[in-house]
């Protein structure tokens, strides 16, 4: 048997780091058993589907790095076929034609939440005969009415529901449309998924779905239902949390790796590891091992494991993003130094790439001002004849000796001039040409800055020194 998972977002919104999660699993999966990853959008609620709600799901998924074998199918694309199969259970006897209007079903669910008992649709057109009956129809599944459906789950386990506490379920809408739990299962048969890995909100669908399985004679999947993701208040994770999107996570500069490493630790576990390769995940995740209990979002933790890859990650594959963050300040790094230097320069001072880019903003632009307190600390009256002696000294070294060392050497013998610990002569250099006072090392900040704008800077801090 060729594993087949699925990944089934409905297009109303931007990709939750939940649903990431189970696209995570579900990939990992596949991949580790040598099967298919599908990526199917769920589009048929045409009120809240959008096309740049597909959009984001597939850019972020591309983003993650969770390619797809086959796919991105559309539900919308598939109407004829839910009505083929709508069809057959017309005829078999397990669907029937529901005339009830709106208004009857709302006075049924009033009543019964009156008598409090659970609002279900009571059958009423099960056995009428409607050959004669004009106007808009939904089709309702006839559940069974004895007997109950076992979920052999991975994850919870049995579960057992008796089918009197399901009722006729609506399978496609008065406009033709499918419902979801309808859709779902021609789209899993005709698809041939055999392990469905989703979020455990959905686990009380699944005994619905086993019965029209049943009803259309198809072998069960494997079903594993994932826990919920809470926020630090331990309800469901939402905007009220803060950022819950894939994209969001992108925009404040979290790489890939980093949320791809963090979600799998969030329900799953290998030991005491904490850090996971690709490679690792793919080899060491089972869906056997997923956690039932629901488990925390830590940004915290997100934050560390980022900073860890913005540490260990070739510079290289970080330049296209590093710049991207740049540009979205409105800086562009065609003058000035290379990229990849200054990600070598800042990895160690930043958590995200974000952050990382809103402290390179000086290496490629001038600023404005200084910062008014690291001027008032720094740039006093009686150290402008150091930075001017500086400043003679750094004006010396020709462009093809414009490094680090040669920087260091300079600030060195200049303080040893002037009898000055070096400090007291590095810190003012700093802000002059940073405009603030935290920067990689300042000989290297002054070899990525480079000679003119260090020491343009140096005559401009000069300047205001004295006035």
């Amino acid at each position: 048997m060729t594993v087949r998972t699925r990944f089934a977002p409905s297009p109303t919104g931007f990709l939750h780091v939940g649903s990431a999660r189970t696209a995570l699993y579900c990939w990992l999966y596949a991949k580790k058993l040598g099967g298919k990853f599908i990526l199917r959008i769920e589009d048929t609620d045409r009120e809240r589907s959008t096309q740049e709600a597909i959009d984001a799901i597939l850019d972020a998924m591309t983003w993650l790095g969770l390619d797809w074998s086959e796919g991105p199918f559309y539900q919308m694309q598939r109407l004829e076929r839910y009505q083929e199969v709508v069809e057959t259970l017309l005829k078999s006897g397990h669907a029937y034609q529901c005339y009830c209007s709106k208004e009857r079903i709302e006075q049924l669910r009033i009543d019964r939440l009156a008598k409090k008992e659970k609002p279900r649709y009571d059958g009423h057109c099960r056995h009428n005969n409607h050959q004669t009956q004009s106007g808009s129809y939904v089709i309702r599944f006839r559940n069974p009415d004895t007997g109950s459906v076992e979920v052999e789950d991975v994850v919870h386990g049995k579960v057992i529901v008796q089918n009197s506490e399901l009722d006729d379920l609506i399978l496609v809408r008065s406009d033709g449309i499918p419902t979801y739990n309808f859709g779902v299962v021609v789209d899993d048969l005709d698809m041939n998924i055999t392990h469905v890995i989703r979020g455990d909100d959905h686990l009380a669908n699944t005994p619905r779905q086993i019965n029209i399985l049943k009803a259309l004679g198809a072998s069960l999947p494997v079903y594993a239902h994932v826990s919920m993701i809470l926020g630090s208040d331990g309800k469901r994770l939402s905007k009220r949390h803060g950022a819950v999107s894939v994209q969001h996570y992108r925009e404040e500069g979290i790489l890939p790796e980093a949320l791809l490493n963090y979600l799998i630790r969030l329900g799953w576990s290998h030991g005491d590891q904490e850090i996971f390769s690709r490679d690792e995940m793919i080899q060491y995740f089972d869906i056997q091992d997923i956690n039932k209990a629901a488990t925390i979002f830590n940004t915290e933790k997100l934050l560390w494991l980022n900073q860890h890859y913005l540490k260990t990650l070739e510079p290289s594959s970080l330049v296209p993003e590093f710049q991207r963050h740049l540009e979205n300040l409105g800086v562009y790094a065609d003058q000035g130094p290379p990229l990849q230097d200054v990600l070598l320069a800042q990895r160690e001072r930043a958590k995200t790439l974000r952050e990382m880019a809103e402290k390179s903003v000086y290496f490629y632009q001038d600023f404005e001002s200084i910062d008014k307190d690291a001027k008032a600390k720094n740039l006093k009256g009686d150290i402008a004849p150091g930075l001017k002696a500086l400043r003679e000294a750094l004006s010396l070294l020709p462009l093809s000796k414009w490094h680090a060392p040669a920087i260091h050497n300079a600030i060195v013998q200049t303080a040893e001039k002037l009898d000055l610990k070096l400090g007291k002569l590095a810190q003012p250099l700093r802000v002059a040409v940073t405009g603030n006072t935290i920067s990689p090392p300042i000989d290297m900040t002054c070899e990525l800055i480079g000679r003119e704008r260090v020491l343009n800077r140096l005559d401009r801090a000069l300047t205001q020194i004295w006035g």
